[in-house]
């Protein structure tokens, strides 16, 4: 019982150590350049994180002719969340132009930390229902197996959490809070993992609908905020440099550690 309950805890590091990084920020504001390549980055990961990590995995457990509509439903169910909940949230009309800049960066990176959060739940899950078979003594998963998992997750959450520590930094929240918010992030993770140990029967067959919701989520969050961010003004270049690293970056770790 405590291999898995430390299992279960590993990928909540991954997050925390990401989100260290914003410590080793020097300057109270992130250079436009390296602002751009972040915001590109992060767009790629989450990317590469809503296919192999989520949609994929949601397809392989379905079956039958018609095995794509728990993702499908799950996916726009996930867009709808989002766009509902940019429409709920209150705008304040601020009369200065770097208020308003304020007011939308903000905006922004609230909607970033929520996709990231909404993520981390399914993923959780994934890793509870793997640690769960172990307990109920399924023979076909090893607690080796469910550790390296575990691992896998751990090293695709360091840059989640990096993406959100940093740019609340930038934003004038001080580091401390930066990674607090950052490491709260990935605290969803062994909560779902331990409820999903719990009720793995009722939480196995709505798994692929959650894990297509995420995905619906960060991919409302990519195109509505991070890419057109990046691309915004000067040396939108980098932005698509970043796009593409944190893609092949992101694949990389999931297809090889996943």
């Amino acid at each position: 019982m405590s291999n898995v309950i430390i299992g279960v805890l590993i990928p909540f590091l991954g997050t925390a150590l990401g989100s260290a990084l914003v410590f080793f920020m020097r300057k109270k504001e992130i250079n436009k350049k390296v602002q751009k390549l972040l915001l590109g980055f992060a767009a790629g990961v989450m990317m590469a994180a809503s296919i192999w990590s989520l949609l994929m995995p949601a397809l392989d457990m379905t079956a039958g002719r018609f095995a794509w509509v728990p993702v499908a439903v799950g996916f726009m169910l996930g867009i709808i969340f989002l766009l509902i909940l940019d429409t709920l949230v209150p705008h304040q009309h601020l009369e200065t132009e770097k208020a308003e800049g304020l007011e939308s960066n903000f905006k922004k990176t609230t909607k970033l930390v929520l996709a990231v959060t909404i993520h981390n739940i399914p993923e959780g899950m994934a890793t509870g229902v793997v640690f769960a078979g172990v307990l109920i003594g399924n023979t076909s998963i090893t607690i080796a197996g469910a550790i390296v998992l575990a691992v896998g997750m751990a090293i695709q959450n360091f840059p989640e959490g990096a993406i959100i520590s940093m740019p609340l930094k930038a934003e004038g929240i001080s580091k401390g809070r930066a990674f607090l918010y950052g490491t709260l992030s990935g605290i969803v993770e062994p909560i779902a993992a331990i409820v999903a140990i719990l009720f793995t029967n009722a939480v196995v067959p709505i798994l692929p609908y959650i894990l297509a919701f995420a995905a619906g989520a960060m991919v409302y969050v990519v195109v509505e905020e991070l890419i057109p961010e990046s691309q915004a003004g000067e040396h939108s270049n980098i932005g698509t440099i970043g796009v593409a690293l944190g893609f092949v970056i992101m694949m990389i770790l999931d297809v090889a550690l996943g």
